[in-house]
């Protein structure tokens, strides 16, 4: 599971999910993308399955890049808990993803293969996603 090694502030504020992804939209790695189509939280638990359900069905062929880190940390309160007595103790992390963002990327493999290892990694992630092909540059000439 990914989680970071330290962090500056043990608890943050949860944020908005508002607005489209500026950066990290376009396939800078490999041949192949998933590209978010909603804002969402994705914890590393779901990252981890999304990682090793792709890597199952390309049996180690071709070459998986995960573009999204889980770097904030979700805090949950005990059940049963009267209101009060501060925030809750960080639980799992999570990674903000906002539509268009590339999450993953595979390369190696040819595009079928791609396909249908990008469509198994997304049933185990919380939000629809596209399956995309590196733009090719057309202004050289």
């Amino acid at each position: 599971m990914l989680l970071p090694k330290r962090v500056k502030y043990r608890r943050v504020q949860r944020g908005r999910l508002t607005g489209k992804a500026m950066r990290g939209n376009t396939v800078t790695y490999g041949e192949y993308g998933l590209q978010s189509l909603e804002p969402a939280w994705i914890t590393s638990n779901q990252i981890e399955a999304a990682r090793i359900a792709m890597t199952r069905y390309i049996k180690r062929g071709g070459q998986v890049w995960i573009k999204i880190f889980p770097d904030k940390p979700i805090t949950e309160k005990p059940a049963e808990t009267r209101m009060g007595s501060g925030k809750g103790s960080p639980e799992y992390w999570a990674a903000v993803v906002k539509p268009g963002r590339v999450m993953f990327e595979i390369g190696g493999v040819t595009e079928d293969l791609a396909r249908e290892a990008m469509r198994l990694a997304a049933h185990k992630l919380p939000v629809k996603c596209k399956f995309v092909k590196k733009e090719e540059k057309e202004s050289e000439e």
